[in-house]
């Protein structure tokens, strides 16, 4: 669902993929091959948010501000299922755990893991490359070039999905047994630790 807001309409890249079942609101920008989850919530009424390419905003995610910020999430940025992003800004290519919380005017540094369930207090300024984790979240080590790539290949996975979704989801009724010639899924679906180890 797209509302306008003050005159602000939301944008959306042709690439992108909003689900039916996100909410988005007012003075939102969404670049290309950005995936935005069911149950998301992106309020851009008391200021903006720039959702720049590649990023994605997984199922139940808030992002929102306090009056007159824009939270930004650069290139490449991951939020895990659940997350809340209030006020904030994402480097290029970081990754928010599932249901951590980011507050107003944290800045998360390139590269940067937020694990999941963490909570980063506001004015928290986190460098580059950082592993954070707990609540309140302390930087715990520097994120290695093996983290980092297994996240940017998560985060390829998701940016594979926009084009997936436009060409092939559609609304349908469920059965009500299993048919014999249900299909396999593809390996591309197969177990996590396969995938990033390949």
């Amino acid at each position: 669902m797209f509302y306008a807001f003050k005159g602000f309409q939301p944008v959306v890249h042709p690439t992108a993929f909003v689900h039916p079942q996100a909410t988005v609101t007012g003075n939102v920008v969404i670049g290309a091959d950005v995936y935005i989850g069911p149950g998301a919530a992106l309020r851009g009424d008391w200021g903006g948010i720039v959702i720049e390419d590649g990023c994605n905003v997984q199922e139940n995610c808030t992002i929102h501000m306090f009056p007159g910020v824009t939270v930004l999430l650069e290139e490449g940025a991951h939020v895990g299922h659940g997350a809340i992003i209030h006020g904030a800004r994402l480097g290029r290519n970081v990754m928010i755990g599932m249901n951590s919380v980011i507050m107003d005017e944290v800045v998360v540094g390139e590269g940067s893991i937020i694990g999941a369930l963490s909570f980063v207090k506001a004015k928290t300024i986190i460098p580059e490359r950082s592993l954070v984790v707990g609540n309140p979240a302390k930087i715990i080590k520097e994120v290695s070039d093996e983290m980092l790539a297994w996240k940017t290949k998560g985060t390829r996975l998701y940016q594979q999905l926009p084009s997936e979704l436009h060409a092939q989801l559609e609304a349908c009724k469920p059965l009500r047994e299993i048919p014999d010639d249900r299909p396999a899924q593809e390996s591309l679906y197969a177990t996590w630790e396969a995938i990033k180890g390949s």
